[in-house]
């Protein structure tokens, strides 16, 4: 007799009939959605990475032209542009500064802006390297 009584029982009999088909349709729109923002998280990264790849070429780049431009004993004013085979685009500009302080002395400051430029997806980005240098004033 207990028996029969376990099996009229409302929880055994739902228990028994598995998911409808509106469960289990729910269940895969909401598993849907967490997949599309688990693939958006992994390719946001990965452009992340991308574009810090760029970014870290260009500073090595712009590092070591710099210290190019800095070692050099006859540096003077002028402008340069230089192109690389990687699509990086570096103009140097060195101009004088300070002039009405350094008059007097055997000195002349140089101010060195290096920017450094390149496209990626159509769109132009750069950044500036700035530092000065004293040299001496040519007889």
């Amino acid at each position: 007799m207990k028996h029969k009584e376990l099996k009229r029982c409302p929880v055994f009999t739902n228990a028994s009939r598995g998911f409808t088909l509106l469960e289990v349709l729910v269940a895969m729109v909401l598993l849907s959605i967490a997949l599309v923002a688990i693939f958006e998280l992994f390719s946001a990264g990965l452009r992340g990475i991308a574009r810090s790849d760029e970014v870290t070429n260009a500073v090595i780049l712009a590092e070591s032209k710099m210290r190019e431009v800095l070692d050099d004993d006859t540096l003077a004013e002028k402008t340069w542009t230089e192109s690389t085979e990687d699509g990086y685009q570096i103009v140097t500009v060195v101009r004088s500064t300070a002039d009405d302080r350094t008059e007097n002395l055997q000195i002349k400051l140089l101010e060195i802006n290096l920017t450094v430029s390149w496209i990626k997806d159509s769109k132009e980005r750069s950044f500036t390297l700035k530092t000065m240098k004293v040299v001496n004033k040519p007889v």
